[in-house]
C-alpha cells in the first residue's frame, strides 16, 4: 500500500515538471501564439509600451499653393477677320467681298469705323483692337453731326447722315495729286440728274451729280461710266466719284442746301 502511494506521488511531481518546460518552451520560441489578455506587461517589448520622452512636435498647417490663372491665348487679328467683314458689312460698312482677306476695300471699311468710334484714323490692316470693337458691336452708332454729306479723304469713304443716323457709307475717289479737291465746306446748289459730259474734261461722264461750291462749279458729287473709275485712293479730276447705283439714292435724298463737308488727307 505504501509503495501504490509512493508511485502516485511520483507521478504527480514529474506531471509538474513537465507543465513546466511546456511554458517555458512556448515562450522562447518564436512563432507562439498571441498572448491572451491576462499575460503581464512585462512580457510587451519596452518600445512599445514606454512614453517618449520628447514631445511630438505639433503638425504645423499646409502651406497653401496659389493656383496661377493660366495666361488668355492672344489669337492673331487675322483669326478674326472673316467675322470682321461679316459684321461690317451688315452694319453697312462696305468690304468688298467677304472671304476673310482684308484687302484695301476692307481696310477703307476699317478706316470709317474707326472714325465713326472715335479711335485713331487710319488705312491701316486690321488689329486685335479693331476686331474686338467690331465684334462686340450690334448696329452703327449715332453721329454727332448735323445732317449732310461727309467726304474723308483719308479713308476715301463718304457718309450720308439722315435725321439722327447714318443712312449710308460708300466708297469714293477724291482728286488725285494735282487736282485735289479742296478741303471745303459748302452747300449743294445744283443738281442734275442722269448722265453728262464734263465742261472741264471732254468724254468724262458725270451721272447724277450733286455740285456744292459756287466757287469752284465744275466740283461735284458724281457717279462715273464704270465703277472701276471709283479707285481705292485719289483719283479723279478734282471731284469726289461715287459709286452706282449708291449715287442714284444720295441725289434723290438729298435736296438743294444740304451740307457737303470734304476733309482729311491721303
Amino acid at each position: 500500500m505504501s509503495r501504490r502511494r509512493g508511485l502516485v506521488a511520483g507521478a504527480v511531481v514529474l506531471s509538474f515538471a513537465l507543465v513546466g518546460c511546456s511554458d517555458v518552451a512556448a515562450t522562447e520560441s518564436g512563432p507562439a501564439a498571441t498572448p491572451s489578455s491576462s499575460t503581464s506587461s512585462s512580457s510587451t517589448p519596452a518600445t512599445s509600451t514606454t512614453p517618449s520622452s520628447t514631445p511630438s512636435p505639433t503638425p504645423t498647417a499646409k502651406p497653401t499653393t496659389t493656383t496661377k490663372p493660366k495666361p488668355k491665348v492672344k489669337q492673331n487679328p487675322q483669326y478674326y477677320a472673316l467675322r470682321v467683314e461679316r459684321q461690317l458689312d451688315k452694319l453697312g460698312y462696305p468690304v468688298g467681298d467677304v472671304d476673310g482677306d482684308i484687302t484695301v476695300r476692307a481696310k477703307q471699311a476699317l478706316c470709317a469705323w474707326r472714325e465713326t468710334h472715335g479711335m485713331p484714323v487710319s488705312r491701316k490692316g486690321l488689329s486685335l483692337a479693331d476686331a474686338y470693337s467690331v465684334l462686340n458691336a450690334t448696329r452703327k452708332p449715332t453721329p454727332t453731326r448735323e445732317p449732310g454729306i461727309y467726304v474723308n479723304k483719308t479713308c476715301q469713304v463718304a457718309y450720308q447722315i439722315v435725321g439722327k443716323a447714318y443712312k449710308r457709307i460708300v466708297w469714293v475717289s477724291t482728286g488725285a495729286p494735282g487736282h485735289e479737291t479742296p478741303n471745303r465746306t459748302g452747300k449743294v446748289w445744283r443738281k442734275w440728274a442722269g448722265a453728262h459730259e464734263s465742261s472741264l474734261y471732254p468724254e468724262a461722264y458725270m451721272y447724277d451729280s450733286l455740285y456744292f461750291l459756287r466757287d469752284r462749279p465744275g466740283i461735284a458729287l458724281h457717279g462715273s461710266r464704270v465703277n472701276s473709275l471709283v479707285k481705292p485712293y485719289p483719283a479723279s479730276h478734282s471731284c469726289v466719284r461715287v459709286p452706282r447705283p449708291e449715287i442714284s439714292q444720295i441725289f434723290n435724298e438729298t435736296p438743294i442746301g444740304t451740307k457737303v463737308q470734304v476733309y482729311g488727307d491721303y
